[in-house]
């Protein structure tokens, strides 16, 4: 019995250690991004190409731009691939990251109602509000800090609308991501502020249709940073800057490029100062 058992001993202690892998904690970082990034479908595309070639996982918690640098400043992230170029350098001013790296872009677009009551429709993204406005035609804004949001309420600026001044039951501002706030101009047959990517992937378009693109000024750029570990000791710093290399580099540049839907590419890498299109 004893010799059973020695047997047996020596064949569990054979087993584990043919298994070293499943001793040892899974390699996983937190990345909290945009939720353009997220419902546009590009990081089911990435991201099992980067834990294929790493073995690290990344969780993504998807928020407003603003929301997310707020992750990141609180050190709940280990990095942030926002869109809103202001804010990140701010991010990297505060110390709360020591770099910015731009990675890709893609463009702002405004959707509204094929019948365009506001006779909104061209390439002038400041016309086209100042249309919208004077018509006081249903307009959705998100309202939620995003990169998005802080497009739109500086393109707001330049085309001297005080929205103060004029907003009513007209603008309707719903605190959520794009996917919510297309669905509600969906909904409402209304305008509304989008990027691109978020737009190619949704289904539920109603009778919206693009009515505004093609002005310079409606470029969107993304950067990525590693949350500073100096000032949170827990940041995951060699997997998160792993993940941003790959990002950047030629492989994560050109699976960002083969990311299509309908034949039509989402977003275009630039890490690299690719000239802007």
């Amino acid at each position: 019995m004893q010799h059973v058992r020695r047997s047996l001993f020596g064949l569990a202690l054979a087993a584990l250690a043919t298994l070293p892998a499943f001793a040892q904690a899974p390699r996983a970082i937190t990345v909290a991004s945009t939720t353009s990034t997220e419902q546009s479908g590009l990081f089911g595309h990435l991201l099992p190409r980067f834990m294929e070639k790493t073995g690290i996982d990344v969780k993504v918690v998807a928020l407003g731009t603003g929301q997310a640098l707020d992750i990141g400043r609180r050190g709940d992230a280990d990095v942030v691939f926002v869109h809103d170029k202001a804010a990140e350098d701010k991010f990297v001013a505060e110390g709360f990251a020591t770099k910015r790296q731009e990675v890709m872009y893609n463009d702002f677009v405004i959707v509204g109602p094929k019948a365009d009551p506001a006779k909104a429709t061209g390439q002038d993204v400041l016309e086209s509000l100042r249309r919208i406005a004077g018509a006081k035609t249903p307009f959705i804004s998100r309202g939620d800090r995003s990169g998005t949001h802080a497009a739109e309420l500086r393109y707001w600026t330049d085309a001297g609308i005080d929205l103060a001044a004029v907003k009513g039951d007209w603008y309707k501002e719903i605190g959520q991501g794009m996917g919510p706030a297309l669905n509600t101009a969906s909904a409402e047959n209304a305008y509304v502020l989008t990027d691109r990517g978020t737009w190619l992937s949704f289904k539920n378009r109603g009778d919206l249709t693009v009515l505004v693109e093609g002005d310079r000024r409606l470029f969107n750029q993304y950067g990525v940073m590693l949350v500073n570990p100096a000032k949170h000791a827990h940041v995951k710093a060699a997997d998160g800057q792993s993940f941003i290399d790959w990002l950047v580099s030629p492989e994560g540049q050109k699976t960002i490029a083969e990311y299509k839907i309908g034949g039509e590419q989402l977003f275009f890498p630039n890490a690299s100062g690719a000239p802007r299109s």
